[in-house]
């Protein structure tokens, strides 16, 4: 079997330390004999047939702005040539804030998190059986609690509270032909290390690639 592709690429809003995110997974994915390559340019999805070579793209870029050269290369890999995208928190569900196209794909967009940083939050699993989350088991973290607009086609795999509302936390997809992976966790590097968070990640970069 030929080696998966990965492209990683950082940026955006530092707070969230996307450097240290995008080297946790490349860590993550190097670790499961991908050929893993990180960029912290966005030129990097205007190359149409490098990306058509790709099985995984992993984006660590909050908010910003993309201009239409860097973004439909990513959809049209994505949704027509089956190429996978697997993210966290505002790394992938609060990028590009005007491009309804990306939370399209995304399948959410982060519009509040209430209390801020210190919230102390139980994540539930809808469906412990599943590969993505069997035997990791709810867990408490300490951190941003992500409020989302989420499109109703999402598969939800663990959720949040919000007084009577439940909030997706973890979800996949499909766009066109690619998957979709999103996890809301990982304000800082700190969570992305917390071993639930890590593991769960782990199996959403390998379930998303093509």
């Amino acid at each position: 079997m030929s080696q998966k592709q990965a492209l990683i690429v950082w940026g955006g809003w530092e707070g969230h330390q996307p450097e240290e995110v995008a080297g946790i997974f490349t860590g993550l994915l190097r670790e499961e004999n991908y050929a893993v390559e990180v960029s912290n340019t966005l030129d990097s999805f205007r190359d149409k047939e490098r990306l058509a070579n790709v099985d995984l793209i992993v984006p660590v870029w909050t908010m910003g702005k993309i201009e239409n050269e860097q973004l439909y290369p990513l959809i049209n890999a994505v949704k027509v040539g089956g190429t996978g995208i697997a993210g966290c928190h505002g790394g992938m569900g609060d990028s590009f804030r005007n491009e309804v196209e990306y939370q399209y794909m995304v399948g959410g967009q982060w519009v509040a998190h209430p209390g801020n940083g210190g919230v102390t939050y139980k994540v539930r699993f809808k469906d412990s059986e599943q590969p993505l989350t069997a035997g990791i088991g709810d867990f408490v973290v300490v951190s941003e609690k992500y409020y989302m607009h989420v499109d109703p086609a999402i598969n939800v795999h663990a959720v949040t509270d919000f007084d009577d509302v439940e909030m997706p936390v973890v979800w996949t997809k499909t766009y066109g032909a690619g998957k979709v992976y999103y996890n809301s966790l990982g304000h800082q590097a700190n969570i992305v290390r917390m071993p639930e968070t890590l593991e769960l990640m782990r199996r959403g970069l390998l379930w998303a690639t093509r």
